[in-house]
C-alpha cells in the first residue's frame, strides 16, 4: 500500500486505526497484562470486565453497521485478546491460591506456561470459530508447510547452537555445566514451545490479517510488532533494556514475514521458540 497516495481521509483513516489498535493493545497487555498488570485487586478486575465489554459491544455493533463494517474484525480481535490474557491471569491466580508456588521449579515453570497457551490457544479458538471465521484466519493451516517447517527448524538449530554462549551475552546466565543442560532440556522445550505459541497466536495470529485490508502485509506487521515489543518492557532477565527491545523487534519483524510468507503460524512459532532457549537457560542458571 502506498501512504503517500492515499487520499486526505484515507490516510487520516489509517492513522486513526494505528493509534487506536496501538493504544488498546498496548492497554491490554501492559495494563491488563497476564504476567505483570499494573492494577490490582478489585480495579484490575472491574478494568478487564469492562474493557471485555466495551469492545465486545462495540464489535457488535461495528458488525451490524454498514459504514462501520470494515472494523469489526479488529475490534473483535482487540476483544478476543483482552479475553485469552484476563481469563489465564484469572485462572493462574487461582491456582496460585490453590497449590501455593507452583511455578517454583523447571516443572512448574512448564506447568505454568502449557496452562497459558492451553487457556489461550482454547479461548482464541472457540471464539474465531464462533464469530464465523475460520482458524485459517488466524494462521492456524498448514499453509505451506515445507518451507515453514524448513525456515522454523534451522532457526531453532541456530539458536540451540548458540544457546549457552547467549545466555551470558544478553542475559544474566551464569556458568552451566553439559549435564545440567541436559537435565533441564525436556521442561525448557516444553517452556519455549508453549510461550511461542501463546505469543505467535495471541499477536502475529490474531491480528495480521485483521490489519492487512488497511496497510498491507508489511506495514501491518509493523503495527503488529510496536504492541509486542511492549509486552517486553521492564523485564528482568536481560542486560540491557534498550539491545534486547531492538533485538525483539528484529526478531518479531521475522517472525511475521515467515507466518505472512507461508502462510501458516508453525514456521513462526519454532523460529520463536528457538530464540526463547537463551532466555530461559539464564533463568534456570541462576534460579536453580
Amino acid at each position: 500500500m502506498n501512504i503517500k497516495r492515499l487520499p486526505a481521509k484515507d490516510l487520516f483513516e489509517r492513522i486513526g486505526i494505528a493509534l487506536i489498535f496501538t493504544v488498546i493493545g498496548s492497554l491490554i497487555i501492559i495494563v491488563f497484562s497476564q504476567y505483570r498488570p499494573m492494577l490490582s485487586g478489585s480495579f484490575d478486575l472491574w478494568g478487564r470486565l469492562f474493557l471485555i465489554l466495551l469492545l465486545l459491544s462495540s464489535a457488535w455493533l461495528a458488525r451490524r453497521s454498514k459504514s462501520l463494517h470494515k472494523y469489526w474484525q479488529l475490534i473483535f480481535g482487540l476483544f478476543v485478546m483482552t479475553c485469552a490474557v484476563s481469563l489465564d491471569w484469572w485462572i493462574a491466580g487461582f491456582l496460585l491460591n490453590t497449590l501455593g508456588a507452583y511455578a517454583s521449579s523447571p516443572a512448574g515453570i512448564a506447568l505454568e506456561k502449557l496452562k497459558t497457551v492451553i487457556i489461550v490457544a482454547i479461548t482464541i479458538f472457540t471464539l474465531t470459530r464462533l464469530s464465523g471465521s475460520s482458524l485459517g484466519s488466524i494462521y492456524v493451516q498448514q499453509g505451506d508447510l515445507k518451507r515453514g517447517l524448513t525456515i522454523g527448524l534451522i532457526a531453532f538449530g541456530i539458536s540451540v547452537a548458540g544457546s549457552i554462549p547467549m545466555s551470558k551475552l544478553m542475559f544474566a546466565g551464569e556458568s552451566m555445566s553439559l549435564a545440567e543442560v541436559i537435565n533441564w532440556a525436556p521442561w525448557i522445550l516444553i517452556i519455549v514451545l508453549s510461550n511461542a505459541t501463546n505469543e505467535e497466536l495471541l499477536f502475529r495470529g490474531l491480528f495480521l490479517r485483521k490489519l492487512e485490508p488497511f496497510y498491507g502485509k508489511v506495514l501491518s506487521n509493523l503495527l503488529v510488532v510496536f504492541v509486542f515489543t511492549g509486552l517486553h518492557l521492564g523485564v528482568t532477565y536481560t542486560k540491557d533494556q534498550m539491545v534486547f527491545l531492538g533485538v525483539v523487534m528484529g526478531l518479531s519483524l521475522a517472525w511475521g514475514y515467515v507466518m505472512q510468507k507461508t502462510d501458516s503460524v508453525w514456521g513462526s512459532i519454532l523460529f520463536h521458540a528457538g530464540t526463547d532457549i537463551p532466555i530461559f537457560l539464564s533463568i534456570f542458571s541462576t534460579r536453580f
